[in-house]
């Protein structure tokens, strides 16, 4: 039985898939590895735990298959991130990440030198902290001994794509994420390069999502149990790929991915951009499509903050009982009216991408009284996280995207008391599919183009993607969250000068 597999460098460990030609999962592995703050908003990992992690996961895939029949490893990962290599392809230092904020400063020193409108019309996009380019100018301008030596720069899973083939590539999706791309023409914008004196030759030769890229190396092979020569697919950055994996492939469908970060993520047929850059606009891992993606940086993490900070009791029976402790904590949270009688959650735990922009934002519980117990803070995690997704919402709204239906992703999707807000927040329906495998099965599909099992990708979704169940709004729910959101939004502009004060102090 023929077979391809997807491989995500994920944030909190790396997966790979296995599915057959029907789009049915075969085997899975999972190798996780820490992650590393040396400073307040600090983000890195060692690409080392990286391969190590692919490497291992692989090798669990190649004992569960039959490896010979495999046809094609499509790649997908964390975007942003960057690994330094010098001129041997040794790893400089750790890798900063996508949810890293300390290049505020570089950030800024783009916007000024390009300029902010400038900027937009050259790569869609705005200069943020989580983006490849101010990670670089951070190397130069704090570790200026390392730039000197610095000859490559690779996002996660092209470092791990070097590692199984020797190539130096990346996809056009993830390639977007740097602000480095020319995401209307899809190749690298080497103006914006030499106005930032970024050397060109920095950067890996990019392909559409479903191109080979190269191919598994004998060494690779012998250190993952996998035949060499397999192709290794060009595949995408994680929410393209994820996009690929819940069939966002055409105009009116939306995603919405409740993962550490939370993303809403809508096809475009044309490139669409939003005059104030508050959502981004990349290229999809479809050939010659776009997406618009909104990002909020702490979503399923705001909630793993929660339990891991205040849900002790929660975790001791979930030990006791087998029962994952995310049941129990919903379902309190069920039990409370919407709107938490006036306690709202900002989710700003590592800064706020989408709309706002700010590296200095910080969560916040507002509005906490005497009546309020753990079962409403709660639900005012999952509340304020919708608050968020709903912020991108409206702004694809206004850009005259269609959001007929959100397909649900990520593990926050598990759980039906927070779809079900999701859906009164954002007034649209809320869709299950019958696969939720993520970027790696998105990956996957990506690589079955590239077999020749299908024809593009948009058969391939066709033929394995399917609507299994539909939350619908509550209409009753519908106005007091309207009255909600907008005290939401309404606290963020009170409390930002705050926020930005308590960075200086720290």
């Amino acid at each position: 039985m023929s077979s391809v597999l997807g491989l995500d460098v994920g944030t909190s460990g790396t997966k790979a898939i296995a599915m057959n030609a029907e789009g049915k999962l075969l085997a899975s592995a999972l190798v996780e590895y820490p992650l590393y703050s040396p400073k307040p908003n600090w983000a890195e990992q060692d690409p080392a735990d990286w391969k190590r992690a692919a490497f291992d996961a692989l090798k669990q895939l190649a004992g569960r298959i039959n490896p010979r029949e495999v046809k094609a490893l499509g790649l997908t990962g964390q975007m942003h991130g960057s690994v330094f290599l010098d001129a041997k392809n040794q790893v400089l230092r750790n890798a900063l990440l996508w949810c890293d904020q300390r290049t505020a400063d570089q950030c800024a020193a783009i916007t000024e030198k390009v300029g902010e409108k400038r900027l937009l019309e050259m790569v869609s996009n705005p200069a943020l902290t989580g983006f490849t380019a101010p990670k670089i100018l951070w190397l130069r301008d704090h570790e200026p001994a390392l730039y000197d030596r610095l000859k490559k720069v690779l996002l996660p899973k092209d470092y791990i794509r070097f590692e199984l083939t020797g190539e130096f590539a990346t996809d056009v999706a993830d390639a977007s994420g740097t602000l480095l791309f020319d995401v209307k023409n899809r190749c690298w914008h080497k103006e914006l390069m030499s106005v930032l004196g970024i050397d060109p030759e920095f950067m890996p030769a990019s392909y559409e999502g479903p191109e080979i890229t190269g191919y598994l190396s004998k060494d690779a092979a012998k250190k993952t149990g996998l035949p060499a020569g397999i192709p290794v697919v060009a595949g995408g950055g994680d929410q393209a790929a994820g996009g690929v994996g819940c069939g966002i492939v055409r105009t009116g469908v939306i995603s919405a991915s409740l993962g550490t970060s939370g993303v809403v993520f809508a096809f475009a047929d044309t490139v669409s951009t939003d005059p104030e850059g508050r959502v981004h606009t990349f290229c999809h891992s479809v050939p010659g499509k776009w997406h618009v993606m909104g990002v909020m940086l702490s979503a399923g993490g705001a909630l793993q903050w929660f339990r891991n900070t205040l849900c002790q009791s929660e975790r001791a029976v979930g030990e006791q009982t087998g029962v994952d402790p995310y049941e129990y904590i919903t379902a309190e949270a069920a039990q409370v009216p919407v709107g938490c009688e006036g306690l709202i959650f900002l989710p700003y735990l590592t800064g706020e991408r989408t709309p706002h922009k700010d590296p200095y934002a910080k969560a916040a519980f507002l509005g906490l009284s005497l009546r309020h117990t753990k079962a409403y803070m709660a639900r005012a995690v999952l509340e304020g996280v919708a608050f968020g997704m709903r912020d991108s919402l409206e702004i694809m709204r206004g850009m005259g995207i269609t959001t007929s239906e959100v397909r649900a992703s990520g593990g926050g999707a598990r759980s039906s008391v927070w779809k079900q807000i999701l859906a009164d927040t954002g007034r649209v329906p809320m869709v299950t599919i019958n696969v939720d495998e993520g970027p790696s099965y998105g990956a996957a599909i990506l690589a079955s183009v590239a077999a020749g099992m299908y024809a593009n990708v948009e058969e391939a979704c066709d033929a394995i993607i399917h609507e299994t169940a539909r939350l619908e709004p509550n209409p009753k729910n519908l106005a007091p969250y309207d009255q909600w959101f907008k005290e939401y939004q309404a606290a963020y502009q009170a409390l930002a000068p705050s926020f930005r004060r308590i960075a200086s102090l720290l």
